[in-house]
């Protein structure tokens, strides 16, 4: 059975890529932070297949460790610190996470190497961030990169770096530019689960508004379930590159209140949502949209759920969660 080894298991595309894999027959190993990682034990009781690892992105010697006890053919690293707004208060954390931890992951999968006949593939979760102040649109894996927080130019090293490794050391490593994706598992700090939760709990009358940044900006939205099967394809082509991973298709913020709200049937939304200047970025992104042309050409990837879909699921599980938190029948 071929292994992978994962690193950001407990985040949301660590879970869906848990999952993907292991249903391809995969034997999967999730590196943790830490004795006692608060979110693994969920994880685990609802995917107990997967073999923990202990290891640290801050630590090199930890992920060579980490690297020799699984023995991956794959590995793909998803691990960052991954919340935009906290980067901009915890610069230096996500430089040296987010950014150098690409390299000690690099370093420790180059390092230990694989079976000469089968050497080890790698995977980098790179970001739509890294183009920021877009110079051209749709952003293509040709944009120049022009990143707008200390989140999106930590992503810039580190898509840089697999760069420099898979040229400097022939190395099998790509870089899958993912524009956002979502679904039942993003976290409630992340702007589409804050909204379509608040939504739920507004329905159930738990809640009586939501606090919102820009509602202006707009995103490509898709399926995180759809996105972590690319991430896989690329590491089953004949050549390592990157590709831009997205549906071709934006949304403003204000696209998906409205939606999320009518959703659960309530038509005037405004009413529900205030604005509050504390959550505007200090440098905003106000339009990504990518073109995956190159992916859908070369690799064959299209995604299958669509932004109405994709907010409909996340509404219902959160009306789902809020329900039976409060002891509500649906």
């Amino acid at each position: 059975m071929p292994r992978a080894f994962i690193t950001g298991i407990t985040g949301q595309d660590g879970q869906h890529l848990a999952q993907f894999l292991h249903d391809q027959g995969y034997d999967v190993y999730g590196m943790v932070k830490g004795q006692s990682n608060p979110r693994i034990a969920a994880v685990l009781e609802e995917m107990p297949f997967i073999e923990t690892v202990p290891g640290d992105l801050a630590d090199l010697p930890s992920l060579v460790k980490a690297i020799e006890v699984s023995q991956p053919d794959e590995v793909y690293n998803l691990g960052a610190i991954s919340f935009v707004a906290m980067s901009f208060n915890q610069a230096e954390l996500t430089a040296n996470i987010t950014g150098l931890g690409v390299l000690r992951m690099l370093e420790a999968v180059r390092m230990v190497g694989g079976a000469e006949n089968n050497p080890i593939r790698f995977y980098q979760a790179s970001s739509s961030e890294m183009f920021g102040k877009v110079r051209e649109t749709p952003q293509t894996e040709a944009t120049p990169f022009h990143p707008r927080s200390p989140y999106g130019c930590a992503k810039v090293f580190g898509h840089d770096i697999v760069v420099n490794y898979r040229e400097s050391y022939d190395m099998f490593a790509c870089s899958g530019i993912l524009f956002n994706h979502e679904g039942p598992r993003r976290g409630i700090e992340f702007v589409t689960r804050k909204v379509t939760n608040a939504v739920a709990r507004i329905k159930l009358g738990l809640q009586q508004e939501i606090v919102l940044g820009n509602l202006d900006s707009k995103r490509d939205w898709g399926y995180a379930g759809d996105y972590v099967k690319a991430m896989w394809m690329m590491l089953q082509a004949d050549e390592p590159d990157d590709y831009v991973i997205a549906t071709g298709q934006t949304h403003s913020i204000e696209d998906l209140v409205e939606r999320a709200f009518a959703e659960v049937g309530i038509e005037d939304w405004r009413p529900y949502v205030r604005q509050d200047p504390k959550f505007f970025r200090p440098a905003e992104v106000d339009l990504l949209i990518g073109d995956p042309s190159k992916a859908k050409r070369e690799l064959g990837w299209e995604p299958d759920v669509s932004f109405p879909e994709l907010v409909s699921m996340m509404v219902r599980n959160d009306l789902e969660i809020e329900a039976k938190k409060a002891g509500i029948a649906l």
